[in-house]
């Protein structure tokens, strides 16, 4: 084979892996990290308003109520989404923080005796809700990522008092 050959074939592979670094870097915010959600970048925590964050996410599946005009717009990317956005406004409407809330640390504070109206503002909507009435339970799931599986994070209430009684985590199969 003659040099024009290997040059080609160089100059092809440079090329391409421009055109990845390139692709790569669209799903990263201004310093470089993985975006997580999209339009997320666009958000500037203590500058950005209420109706930019609802331009960029779209309308609230709850409106939690925090006192003094203050509200927590609540994101499920379920239910087949393995996050939930918190995004904490003030009462002058500006956005001053916001959170994904299915993560190990929140799954730790959720402990006996806490109520589902507890749980569910922590962590948000549930994936799904089960009742097992021979174990006088109701179990609520939700949809995260540990490491790089997919799992199922499992809240078990008991249905007479709606409080939590304990948790588990259950694998997805097949994946």
């Amino acid at each position: 084979m003659d040099k024009r050959f290997f040059y080609l074939v160089r100059r092809g592979v440079g090329v391409v892996g421009a055109l990845v670094a390139a692709l790569a870097m669209l799903g990263c915010d201004s310093n470089g990290n993985p975006i997580e959600e999209f339009g997320l970048e666009k958000l500037k925590k203590g500058v950005s308003t209420e109706a930019e964050v609802r331009t960029v996410m779209g309308a609230p599946d709850t409106v939690w109520d925090d006192g003094e005009g203050a509200h927590t717009l609540e994101y499920p990317k379920g239910p087949e989404g393995i996050r939930t956005w918190m995004f904490a406004i003030n009462a002058l409407g500006t956005m001053i923080d916001y959170r994904q809330v299915l993560t190990e640390d929140n799954f730790s504070r959720v402990v006996p005796h806490l109520s589902s109206t507890e749980v569910r503002r922590m962590l948000g909507r549930p994936r799904s809700v089960m009742q097992f009435r021979l174990k006088n339970e109701e179990v609520w799931d939700w949809k995260y990522r540990h490491l790089h599986e997919e799992r199922l994070f499992n809240v078990h209430f008991d249905i007479d008092s709606m409080q939590v009684v304990r948790t588990s985590v259950s694998d997805i199969g097949g994946h």
